[in-house]
């Protein structure tokens, strides 16, 4: 047995010429004229105007509530939720380019994003009732009203499922129990 290690030779090596490093799966070449059109503007919109408020974000530890009311003005809020409510009908698809866009800028906006589109605008208009729809989609989709989503707790970490705080309804809203 030979300790000696084999020598490849230039016609093993594999031909990396044709790899798109950017977009390694060819993802690009599978979209519609729509998803690329929303993907487009989401980069320009992240590109363009997030990507100059990070470093002071976190220097300051801010978030600015504009952001939201800029996305829901392009349409990048509520993106799978249908126009009837204030969303663009737009594919899964088209929600992930948005996403994958903000993402590239920062994970904290890509996070308010997916907060506002998939945990608070998604179960509304799948379990709720048409006046619900009615009433918070369009103001979800435009950004004026910013929802968000409990997560964790002492006693239940990140299982929603085990959380204890309850929002009891009273006679000037609703009041919040738990820790």
């Amino acid at each position: 047995m030979s300790s000696e290690l084999p020598v490849l030779k230039a016609k093993d090596a594999p031909d990396m010429g044709s790899f798109d490093w950017a977009d390694p799966f060819r993802l690009a070449d599978q979209l519609n004229e729509d998803e690329r059109m929303i993907q487009e503007s989401a980069r320009a919109y992240a590109q363009e105007k997030l990507q100059p408020r990070v470093i002071d974000a976190f220097a300051n530890e801010t978030t600015d509530a504009s952001i939201f009311k800029e996305m829901g003005d392009m349409g990048l809020l509520g993106v799978t939720v249908p126009e009837q409510y204030g969303g663009l009908g737009g594919s899964y698809v088209s929600y992930g380019l948005v996403a994958r866009e903000v993402e590239r800028v920062d994970s904290g906006y890509r996070s308010m994003m997916s907060v506002q589109s998939s945990l608070v605008m998604y179960p509304i208009y799948a379990y709720g009732s048409e006046e619900q729809r009615m009433k918070y989609l369009p103001k979800l989709s435009s950004g004026e009203f910013i929802g968000c989503f409990g997560l964790t707790e002492p006693d239940a970490g990140s299982d929603p499922a085990g959380m204890k705080t309850r929002a009891v309804k009273t006679a000037n809203g609703y009041k919040l129990n738990g820790s």
